[in-house]
């Protein structure tokens, strides 16, 4: 059923919601030709652990309700390592003098470098393919951010610390197993990280990001405070 439902909103966004079908359809063929091999833009996520061990770069079949289309654009052109341990962190341990750390050397930005015109046929069709099924409009633009106690959440009542990085009045902290939350405001939809921290195991069963029991108003908290972050 749910195969059925993001068909659905992929044909929709082809074909309504403001994006191009012509240049949805120019990107369909640029990101078959040169994404394909790396990005898995068709579902499902791996189930398996072996499966999570040979991605190689993150699941697009949800792309178009998880990134915002403008930092899109200008990350195909000119990208950037998002995730410094690499897809999967286990895959880039190094261990010297008997300890183990993570050997970023070896992790590299994707080598698309689209040029502009690309870089907007496939935002189109990336944006086009979104989940129905993924709520919207659940963040309340009027509602205060209370940035000092959402870090505190982030940084010491849960443990999104240990694996993401994020910058907190011109200090950067954090783990860099997950990926890379500076600029999250810039790259994610609000409505996909508040639903991402809901249930992680959703769009990626086998993710080690942990689904925690919270209210809404924490839950909001913490995405204002990851969407301001930019």
């Amino acid at each position: 059923m749910r195969s059925v439902l993001l068909f659905l909103a992929a044909a929709i966004g082809l074909t309504g919601s403001g994006i191009g079908k012509a240049g949805a359809l120019e990107g369909r063929e640029i990101v078959e030709n040169r994404c394909v091999s790396c990005h898995n833009v068709t579902g499902p996520a791996p189930t398996t652990f072996e499966g999570v061990l040979q991605r190689k770069a993150p699941d697009l079949f949800y792309a178009g309700s998880k990134f915002n289309r403008s930092w899109l654009i200008e990350w195909m052109q000119r990208p950037t390592v998002i995730r410094r341990a690499g897809m999967m962190y286990l895959n880039h341990i190094a261990t010297e003098g008997g300890k183990d750390r993570i050997a970023g050397e070896a992790v590299v930005p994707c080598l698309a470098n689209l040029d502009p015109q690309e870089a907007e046929a496939v935002g189109d069709y990336l944006m086009s393919l979104k989940d129905a099924a993924m709520k919207t409009g659940v963040i309340d633009p009027a509602a205060e951010l209370r940035e000092h106690k959402a870090f505190q959440m982030f940084t010491k009542q849960l443990p999104c610390i240990g694996c993401h990085t994020i910058k907190f009045r011109n200090k950067t902290m954090g783990g860099v197993s997950g990926p890379d939350l500076t600029n999250a405001g810039e790259r994610l939809n609000p409505d996909w990280i508040y639903a991402r921290i809901e249930n992680p195991q959703y769009w990626d069963p086998k993710t080690w990001m942990p689904r925690i029991e919270m209210s809404h108003e924490k839950r909001e908290m913490l995405t204002q405070f990851l969407a301001a972050m930019k």
